[in-house]
């Protein structure tokens, strides 16, 4: 596993759009007003207007963008600006050649998690599971400095973050994936389909019901891949901004994990700060780790990086 080279002060991030149309200009401002604080110059195509509402562009345009952001010896990174949908039409038309050559580091999450795994796991290049440019300005100032830290400092040595809730413990080693568990879903029985052997899973998603959430569980333990798993890790659930409602999804969500578990030494923890939520920490996937979960903390194995 490669790992992109470091960024810093005065490096360029391309904001690409691989999914869904902005559908409020001024988180978009907010987001660039914020990277430049950070030190960082902004790249940003202009868009027209879309022909299909819930597409950023059409699929040759999308792709065409991101290749063009890659391909661009002045662009260091690439953030998602939004999720949304529409990473699933592009998967097959990525110049994955292209990919490797250049070495960037790609950032998102929620559909951008088919990008993220697909890119880690066909390009060998770790891709980072962190805030869209849309919810940079409302992510808490903790994840907002993981980003940061990670991509100046490089990959950190250990993840750790108040409140990690071990539902069983145990420690395991293995290659981080995942993300926002409808995609991943939805990624099954097709060529993207994430590997599930030697795979630490992080799961998160917002606006799901439980019935569909469980539904989405239940699938993926008929389909023999929760048995594969050397670890789970369950991000945030949410379905709006009631936070005793979404304090009782999360706990649903964890009892369901767990009886699909029953009888697994598979580490799980709950309450991981990733997903949808103002807690978002920036963690790499594609890269092995190790679950310590006395500690509750995730700790970087060896890898390789990128000059």
């Amino acid at each position: 596993m490669i790992i992109p080279a470091k960024l810093h002060s005065g490096s360029c991030i391309g904001i690409f759009s691989p999914a869904g149309p902005v559908r409020d200009h001024a988180k978009v401002e907010s987001g660039i007003r914020l990277l430049r604080e950070m030190g960082f110059r902004i790249k940003l195509f202009p868009h027209p207007e879309p022909e299909a509402e819930y597409l950023a562009a059409d699929d040759r345009r999308r792709v065409d963008e991101f290749h063009s952001m890659l391909a661009d010896d002045d662009v260091n990174a690439l953030m998602a600006l939004r999720g949304g949908y529409g990473c699933l039409r592009i998967t097959e038309m990525l110049n994955y050649e292209l990919i490797k050559a250049r070495k960037k580091f790609i950032i998102g999450f929620s559909d951008i998690s088919i990008l993220l795994n697909t890119i880690s796991s066909r390009a060998h290049i770790a891709t980072v599971h962190g805030p869209v440019l849309t919810s940079l300005a409302s992510t808490d100032k903790t994840s907002t400095m993981s980003l940061l830290s990670l991509l100046k400092e490089g990959l950190p040595e250990q993840i750790a973050a108040d409140n990690i809730v071990i539902l069983r413990a145990g420690d395991a080693t293995g290659i981080l994936r995942g993300g926002n568990l409808a995609t991943l879903v939805h990624l099954l029985g097709t060529p993207w389909e994430i590997p599930w052997n030697n795979t630490l899973l992080l799961l998160e998603d917002t606006g799901e019901p439980m019935y569909k959430i469980d539904r989405m569980l239940t699938q993926l333990y008929h389909s023999g891949k929760l048995k594969k798993l050397s670890g789970i890790i369950l991000g945030s659930f949410d379905t709006g901004d009631d936070t005793d409602e979404n304090n009782r999804l999360q706990k649903l969500v964890w009892q369901r994990v767990m009886e699909l578990t029953e009888g697994s030494p598979c580490p799980v923890w709950g309450n991981f700060p990733a997903g949808h939520r103002e807690r978002n920490l920036a963690v790499p996937l594609g890269v092995e780790m190790f679950m310590d979960s006395g500690s509750a903390t995730l700790l970087l194995s060896n890898t390789e990086h990128s000059t």
